[in-house]
């Protein structure tokens, strides 16, 4: 079922994660380029409190490395996360096309994962809550320009070409606990 964005049902959903699960709830925030999901996440995160997002767009490997992501987000965050242990990832510079330095992920009660691929293929088995976000085609490739201008718009179809090959094999969408329309 297809719902209009709220916070309040991944809270919802959290909060019965809760009763199962230990530290942290893992949430993924997954979806298209454009569908909103780092809006989202800060607002899960401001009401959730005591929660960390990390943000996939510091993960990617450039721009033909969202196959390559999953696993670098399991290695990195969500294998020491799920154990409870302090995790870390070292964070991609688009400008040099280069991993540089390390980000530490605080240990809170809610980790927030959110970008394109957060729930696909192995990362999908630690995420507690999973929640996909739809838009249309349009109204994406809008956010996402007015985004990140310049920098991505000679990129935007080749990202869309992977995004169509990832969510294609992996059927993601269909994994999500909650699926969520942000274009109104």
């Amino acid at each position: 079922m297809t719902q209009t964005p709220s916070s309040t049902h991944v809270q919802r959903i959290a909060a019965a994660a809760r009763a199962v699960a230990g530290d942290p709830i893992i949430i993924a925030i997954d979806g298209r380029s454009g569908s909103g999901k780092t809006s989202l996440a800060g607002v899960v995160a401001a009401a959730l409190r005591d929660a960390t997002v990390v943000h996939l767009d510091d993960i990617y490997p450039g721009w033909d490395g969202l196959a390559a992501t999953p696993p670098l987000l399991v290695a990195q965050v969500l294998e020491a996360a799920r154990r409870g242990e302090a995790a870390a990832f070292r964070r991609f510079d688009w400008e040099r096309g280069t991993f540089t330095d390390s980000v530490a992920v605080p240990r809170t009660s809610y980790l927030i994962v959110e970008g394109v691929g957060s729930s696909v293929g192995m990362a999908r088995r630690y995420a507690d809550v999973r929640v996909w976000l739809e838009a249309e085609p349009a109204i994406r490739k809008s956010r996402g320009l007015a985004r990140d201008g310049d920098a991505y718009a000679p990129h935007w179809q080749r990202w869309a070409d992977q995004e169509d090959a990832v969510f294609g094999t992996d059927h993601t969408a269909e994994h999500a606990h909650l699926v969520l329309r942000t274009d109104g």
